[in-house]
């Protein structure tokens, strides 16, 4: 998220009595946002700052692991299978906010309460409880949450797996027409993803036939993402193609090389060398 971009559209919607009640920075590919100065801003237009860091689970910023909320009022992780550590399914939701907490431990459970601080009636006796709220079953199963603690565990070393075969990337690399995932100085990113872009200026192919002559070589490179404004139900609501330029030409360059911790140094290799090949 451009910090200069945001800070201009908020002094702009300010002015005509717009301003956003949220601001959802996502941290793509494990790479955090500059969330002090967003934070900083979120005081100044007086808006929640939510960081989306699904792809940031076990990164840091500014010596702070991401998730500490330093510098936000809420962060949310995904377990999603392909994300670093998995409960087959759903996430987690941190807070410093007291508040924030207490409304989020009601919504996940149909909005109800025995705390006697929110009740309205007088809780009779330990079977008592309240519903205050229209809330949800957000409840992580027993199953998948003794399934992401035992993963936790390992997160740190499936992190720094992570980070190595990246810097290998880095390396091995430098020397081809791409553009290499960026890592700001106060950050040390997660890598979940390692999204390179094409110089398509440099080479003789389109993004397409890269992406296809990878494939048919037998790696699973894909594309992330699709502009979220270029989609159907978006379109509907009155986005439309242009409305974001640097998202669009990020996305016609972008292809995202495989990063997992099971990846070994042989594989990785085999990768650069078909890579080397295609973009020759």
């Amino acid at each position: 998220m451009s910090i200069s971009e945001l800070e201009a559209k908020l002094f702009k919607k300010k002015k005509t009595g717009h301003l956003p009640k949220i601001v959802i920075p996502v941290h793509f590919a494990g790479q955090s946002c500059e969330m002090e100065q967003i934070y900083s801003l979120s005081k100044k237009y007086d808006f929640i700052a939510i960081e989306d860091a699904c792809h940031a689970l076990g990164g840091s910023y500014k010596e702070s692991k991401i998730g500490s909320c330093k510098f936000s009022d809420i962060t949310v992780f995904s377990f999603h299978p392909v994300k670093t550590i998995t409960t087959g399914e759903g996430g987690m939701v941190l807070t410093n906010n007291e508040n924030l907490y207490q409304k989020l431990i009601r919504l996940r459970t149909h909005g109800i309460t025995k705390n006697t601080e929110f009740t309205q009636g007088k809780v009779l006796g330990a079977w008592c409880y309240e519903q205050i709220e229209l809330g949800f079953n957000y409840r992580l199963t027993d199953i998948q949450a003794a399934l992401g603690c035992s993963q936790m565990l390992r997160l740190n070393a499936f992190v720094e797996r992570r980070r190595r075969l990246a810097k290998r990337y880095d390396a091995l690399l430098k020397s081809l027409p791409l553009v290499l995932p960026y890592q700001h100085p106060d950050s040390n990113s997660a890598f979940h993803l390692y999204p390179v872009r094409l110089k398509l200026n440099e080479i003789s192919k389109s993004r397409e036939q890269v992406f296809d002559e990878l494939r048919k070589a037998g790696i699973g490179v894909n594309v992330h993402y699709i502009p979220v404004h270029t989609q159907p139900f978006y379109q509907r609501l009155g986005f439309k193609t242009g409305d974001f330029p640097v998202a669009e030409g990020y996305y016609q360059e972008a292809i995202s090389l495989p990063l997992y911790y099971d990846l070994t140094d042989d594989n990785q290799d085999f990768v650069i060398s078909i890579a080397s090949k295609v973009l020759a």
